[in-house]
């Protein structure tokens, strides 16, 4: 099912230009978000390997696993897995609303006023992720979303 979200043209956020997340020195795993326009995700990590899926929505959060010359193997939120070219990954980080709609509040705690919700499948950048809230921003329409409601953040991550 994500991965038809993955497909969709409809617009994402856009992620700026490849960097870290394009290169060795990060430790694995660790979360990057796509940055092309196209991006084809390959079985092995070289051009020479299939296309098993093309990407064509910048911003989309995925989950890299390894490394290989200037290849990552990278997992998006339905567990798919496969190889894509670095430079076609930004650290940008970006993360899915998983399961029901989530709330973007004023504060991070529970009971802070709605500002927005968030429909599962959307994508929006986080930052200041700690003690289990992340800021999400949608767009301009920002607000604080419990981190076990998106993909692209692991349990008890800080992100700042």
């Amino acid at each position: 099912m994500l991965r038809g979200i993955a497909l969709a043209v409809a617009g994402g956020l856009l992620a700026g230009g490849a960097a870290a997340a394009a290169t060795g020195d990060v430790k694995l795993p660790y979360w990057a978000s796509i940055s092309a326009r196209e991006a084809m995700m390959r079985a092995g990590p070289g051009a020479n390997f299939p296309a098993i899926w093309k990407y064509v929505r910048p911003g989309l959060p995925v989950k890299v696993l390894a490394r290989h010359e200037i290849w990552r193997k990278v997992e998006e939120p339905d567990g798919t897995q496969g190889w894509m070219n670095g430079i076609l990954l930004s650290e940008d980080r970006t993360a899915i609303v998983d399961g029901a709609a989530a709330p973007l509040r004023a504060a991070p705690e529970p009971g802070a006023r709605i500002l927005w919700r968030a429909a599962p499948g959307v994508v929006g950048k986080i930052s200041h992720c700690n003690g289990g809230w992340c800021e999400f921003d949608v767009h301009g329409r920002a607000g604080y979303v419990e981190a076990a409601s998106l993909w692209g953040v692991a349990p008890g991550e800080a992100v700042d």
